[in-house]
């Protein structure tokens, strides 16, 4: 059952950039791929998804120390994360700080 519920999720929660927009300052769920990451800070690590970085879709921006994930291992994994839809840069974002908003598949 676990298994179909996060294929449920998955499918519900494509990113699409209309919707995201839509969505700017409230809480919403993606699920999509890690493609890249990088970590800027000890508090600060981003997860570029559905594309390589600079042609990633939106990245997860992981503010503080909260969150452990294991990193080196972490691309190539579909997640879904929980959070605050932003725009960085002209470039969306969804920002978390703590672990139970990530769910790795």
């Amino acid at each position: 059952m676990a298994t179909a519920l996060a294929g449920t999720l998955k499918a519900q929660n494509k990113f699409n950039a209309a919707d995201f927009k839509a969505g700017l300052g409230k809480t919403g769920t993606l699920c999509d791929t890690v493609y890249s990451l990088k970590i800027v800070s000890d508090t600060l690590t981003l997860l570029n998804m559905g594309g390589i970085y600079p042609h990633q879709k939106y990245t997860i921006a992981i503010k503080g120390n909260k969150v452990t994930l294991d990193l080196p291992n972490i691309k190539r994994k579909a997640i879904c994360v929980t959070g605050v839809f932003e725009m960085f840069k002209d470039q969306p974002e969804v920002v978390v700080s703590r672990a139970e908003q990530f769910e790795v598949h």
